[in-house]
């Protein structure tokens, strides 16, 4: 397969080849036409003195033509009346005859009554007075033989009323060489400079095709030794030139951060799981292995404990994962004073009373599972840390549900307000295996408000402790609720 210089140079070189034969074509046209109007110029010039000269007195065997310049003079009759000297033969005239017919030998003309026997005489719609050039000139194209030389010409055909009143037509004509040599020589032109100027563009394009893509094939070959080596600490050169391969490159290495980032996450999210997973698995098996032994020290309610709290691991796991792979929340009406009230419902034995306060009749639009999931945990993490007492509370606020849960405890000191949405963060307080939790409640519910479009923060309390405000837009009120279970 052609490389990408080798298509834009193949290409650049035929659209300038196109462009150079059309313009040729077009330069060569103009030529000719330019020269030709030249021609019939020069031809009518001189048929315009010969009429002159005709036109003030000057009779036909008087005449002084140029023998260099074919001459032929016509009457009314057709029949020819002079001709420039040395002429052989002409063709282009309606005359062939090259030998002038004397004047004791033309036939009755017919002037006295006025009749118009040659149709040539029809062209002037008023009959020219003696002494009278017509001022139309019409052209033609023809040849004629002057010293055994013939040639082609461009004529002019001026008609006039000589001083004598005869009717009379000029031909006269201009040599058309001039114009075969200038095209000729400008064709020739074209075909010996077009070829060299045509290798020239080539050129010029591969060089610079070559220079334009030369950092693209830095950031090629950096991003394979990157995919071979594993090494996504690693950039491409970015090349200081401000144009859209420079923004390339960053592009590039943007990507190859927010993937470094991506993967060092991961790492870390399987080393934490993997400790998180350790412990309780590490207890359940001690206490097994002691039960089997010894059958009067197993410790049951330990071991339940032990596995509530891997399932419950497992699952926030499991929902981290969907989370990562872009899961999106369904597309359903969600009442969120429903939801509260069935939370609370199912929390009538919780360690401290959760109350509730303002409850709005709110809906939202996404899934009533992670949206329950997000007040759990909130609550949980809530009754973990309240000395005394847990309020719920729901409101509108513009075009967005306020979800606010507040306790009573020590509150999250203000350097660790956004820390403790980090997967498996605990502070110190709540390390231990009574109190604290795997540190993932909180994560995966700002995760989840993020998928719904909302936020999730904290502040202090009113009464002292942390406030949890969950933000959410509102459902179109268009849009029938439909509330999904």
């Amino acid at each position: 397969m052609a490389s990408v210089r080798a298509r834009a140079t193949l290409g650049a070189t035929a659209v300038v080849a196109v462009a150079l034969v059309v313009a040729g074509l077009l330069l060569l046209n103009t030529l000719r036409a330019n020269i030709t109007r030249q021609i019939d110029l020069e031809a009518e010039v001189t048929a315009r003195g010969v009429a002159t000269e005709l036109a003030t007195g000057t009779t036909f065997a008087e005449l002084n033509l140029d023998s260099d310049t074919p001459v032929q003079v016509l009457d009314e009759d057709g029949a020819v009346r002079a001709v420039s000297d040395d002429l052989q033969a002409i063709s282009g005239t309606g005359n062939d005859q090259v030998t002038p017919v004397p004047e004791n030998q033309r036939p009755a003309t017919g002037d006295d009554d006025g009749d118009d026997d040659d149709g040539d005489d029809g062209d002037d719609d008023e009959a020219l007075r003696p002494g009278e050039v017509a001022e139309g000139v019409t052209p033609s194209a023809g040849s004629a033989t002057i010293d055994g030389e013939t040639h082609d010409y461009r004529f002019a055909r001026v008609e006039v009323e000589t001083a004598h009143g005869v009717e009379a037509f000029v031909y006269a004509g201009a040599p058309l060489d001039v114009e075969r040599a200038a095209i000729s020589s400008a064709r020739t032109s074209m075909l010996v400079g077009f070829p060299p100027l045509l290798a020239l563009v080539a050129v010029v394009t591969w060089l610079v095709t070559r220079r334009a893509l030369g950092p693209v094939e830095g950031i090629r070959r950096e991003m394979a030794a990157i995919t071979h080596s594993e090494d996504l600490s690693r950039r491409v050169p970015e090349p200081a030139t401000g144009d859209e391969i420079g923004r390339l490159a960053r592009t590039t290495n943007e990507t190859l951060a927010a993937l470094e980032s991506s993967v060092e996450r991961q790492r870390r999210f399987v080393a934490d799981a993997s400790h998180e997973l350790r412990s309780p698995i590490a207890s359940l098996r001690t206490q097994l292995e002691v039960g089997e032994a010894h059958p009067e020290l197993l410790d049951v309610p330990g071991a339940v404990q032990d596995t509530i709290r891997l399932q419950q691991l497992a699952a926030d796991l499991l929902l981290l994962a969907r989370l990562d792979a872009g899961e999106r929340p369904l597309a359903g009406a969600v009442r969120l004073d429903r939801l509260v009230a069935d939370e609370l419902t199912q929390r009538a034995g919780d360690r401290v009373p959760v109350v509730s306060g303002e409850v709005a009749e709110v809906t939202v639009t996404g899934s009533r599972g992670q949206l329950g999931r997000v007040l759990g945990n909130l609550l949980d993490n809530a009754q973990r840390h309240a000395a005394g007492r847990v309020r719920v509370t729901l409101r509108r606020e513009g075009d967005q549900a306020l979800l606010e849960v507040a306790d009573d405890g020590a509150g999250v000191p203000a350097g660790d307000r956004e820390r403790i949405f980090e997967r498996f963060v605990r502070l110190d307080d709540a390390r231990s295996r009574d109190d604290g939790g795997a540190g993932l409640g909180l994560a995966i519910a700002r995760d989840v408000a993020t998928r719904h479009g909302g936020t999730l923060t904290v502040t202090d309390a009113p009464v002292g402790g942390a406030l949890f405000v969950l933000r959410v837009p509102l459902r179109d009120t268009a849009d029938e609720p439909t509330d999904q279970r």
